[in-house]
């Protein structure tokens, strides 16, 4: 009886031996790490970062994956700090083993981790912008519009739909705002266009009436604000109650939850520039493109049903680097973190959900066409600015 037993088992570990090699790894999961600003300043953009990945990923799955794998995300919160972004970066190399990174805004975090990511070449797909070193961005893909973008748009408008020159700044310290703010300085005199004030604010801040005080003091007729988050609706509320009637404030991209809180109070002088998904979310014959609008189309359906109050044009982008993340494995026939890096940097334009795009080897930020029209927040509802 034993020695029956013995044989069979014998036959079963032959058998298992012969078997292909993908069919015992066919169930392994590729598992995608993402550091996350779920707490701290971050958490609005980054929690919607993680929706559309969330929704991307089900989509995925829902026809049975990639190579026989099914997409897992493994995603840990950074609290907006670069300290924690580091920890959580550690985590899930060293514990979860994940064989790529998909992260949210939180600039200084994905900075801070880019060197020792890079050095287990393992991409990075992000919502910041790119980090500084060549040997770290050759690992790195950034689906952020340049802050170029955020900047040009706005001084477009300033100079072809008003009677404003002179401007004043309101800026925070995380690195983003730093390299829009240095734009800022450098593009205006391009737009015929003066800083006459220079201001800064933290995240935390409670009241900006002094910064907002010195800029109109100084003859600016507008706010350049550089910073995502809720203060701008902090220097929204300051600028009603300080009853400057004319000045208009510019906001940065931001959730339309933040955009409609600042438009609520300063109605028509609150501009800012925001993706045409954003504006288009339920009426997408707006995006004229019919690929974006079809990629526009199979990201809306789902998302909406899961996130009905969401705004989409964070979520967008989100999906689309799971979609093209999923491209690139499929191109290169392999989850290998080399060949899936290569193979992304190959797959030619690309038109998304929420923009489109144009890596290359030599193009690691892949908006590079402004995507962003001016809006506003009237009677309830974001309107493109003619």
């Amino acid at each position: 009886m034993h020695i029956q037993n013995f044989r069979h088992a014998i036959f079963a570990v032959a058998a298992l031996a012969l078997l292909p090699c993908g069919a015992a790894s066919a169930q392994e999961t590729f598992k995608i790490g993402a550091s996350l600003g779920l707490t701290g300043y971050g958490s609005l953009t980054d929690g919607h970062w993680r929706d559309g990945l969330e929704v991307a990923i089900a989509a995925v799955n829902a026809e049975g994956g990639v190579l026989g794998h099914k997409l897992e995300l493994l995603y840990e919160d950074n609290k907006s700090t670069p300290q924690q972004a580091v920890v959580v970066y550690r985590k899930m190399m060293s514990e979860d083993n994940v064989k790529a990174f998909d992260s949210g805004c939180i600039s200084a975090g994905n900075f801070a981790a880019a060197s020792f990511v890079s050095q287990a070449k393992l991409p990075m797909f992000l919502c910041s912008i790119l980090p500084r070193l060549p040997d770290e961005q050759k690992w790195a893909f950034s689906f952020l519009p340049p802050p170029k973008f955020e900047v040009d748009v706005r001084y477009d408008y300033l100079k072809t739909k008003t009677q404003v020159r002179k401007i004043g700044l309101l800026a925070d310290p995380s690195p983003y705002s730093l390299l829009m703010k240095g734009l800022a300085e450098k593009e205006a005199a391009d737009y015929g266009l003066t800083v006459v004030a220079n201001e800064t604010y933290q995240q935390d801040d409670a009241d900006f009436s002094v910064q907002i005080g010195r800029i109109n003091a100084a003859g600016g007729g507008a706010i350049i604000m550089i910073g995502q988050g809720n203060a701008v609706v902090t220097a929204a509320n300051n600028i009603k109650h300080l009853g400057l009637n004319n000045m208009l404030l510019f906001g940065s991209i931001n959730e339309k939850d933040i955009d409609s809180a600042a438009g609520e109070v300063l109605g028509a002088q609150f501009l800012f520039p925001a993706p045409m998904i954003q504006v288009a979310e339920h009426k997408l014959e707006m995006i004229i493109n019919p690929t974006s609008r079809a990629a526009a189309q199979a990201f809306v359906a789902p998302f909406i049903t899961k996130h009905p109050d969401t705004d989409a044009s964070m979520a967008s982008r989100a999906w689309d680097s799971i979609m093209m993340m999923v491209a690139a494995i499929k191109k290169a026939g392999s989850t290998d973190g080399t060949a899936l890096r290569d193979a992304f940097e190959t797959l030619g334009h690309y038109d998304g959900a929420g923009a489109s795009y144009d890596f290359s080897v030599d193009q690691h930020v892949g908006i590079t066409k402004n995507p962003y029209v001016i809006a506003s927040v009237i009677d309830d509802k974001m309107t493109i600015r003619k």
